[in-house]
């Protein structure tokens, strides 16, 4: 009896440390806007601009969505001082040539008028990525 209840235990830890964090605390996903809706949103709201350039064949995009997108820390950061964008760079071609877009993922900040604060290209995990939302979100340039 003993033993059976120390396995059942061990087993719903082990499950349990598999589930990802986000299913785990009901956090809420990332929302996601068109480039042309963010930046109108981003003027509107006085809020800095996120611009997420990625494709589906992008082994390290889908890494950075799977992992830096749903750490919940990133979500509020991104939710409370960002418009966050998310762009396909083989569906929306004209906006990768107009950014020189060459390799994927690559991060982009732009003001609240539009003007590009800077960017990071690859990938940037979700300790990295929370250092830098706090630093564009708390003091950062504004135009």
């Amino acid at each position: 009896m003993k033993i059976r209840f120390l396995a059942t235990l061990v087993l719903v830890w082990i499950f349990a440390a598999l589930i990802p964090p986000a299913v785990v605390g009901g956090s809420k996903p990332l929302k996601w806007h068109s480039f042309d809706e963010g930046m109108a949103l981003g003027k509107a709201q006085g809020k800095v601009v996120f611009v997420f350039f990625w494709a589906d064949w992008c082994t390290y995009c889908h890494t950075m969505d799977r992992e830096t997108f749903r750490n919940q820390t990133v979500v509020d950061l991104l939710d409370k001082n960002f418009i966050a964008v998310k762009v396909d760079s083989d569906r929306e071609q004209k906006l990768s040539n107009l950014f020189k877009i060459r390799g994927l993922p690559d991060n982009w900040f732009f003001s609240k008028s539009g003007s590009v604060l800077g960017h990071r290209p690859g990938y940037i995990p979700a300790d990295t990525f929370i250092k830098i939302l706090r630093s564009i979100g708390h003091g950062g340039p504004e135009s």
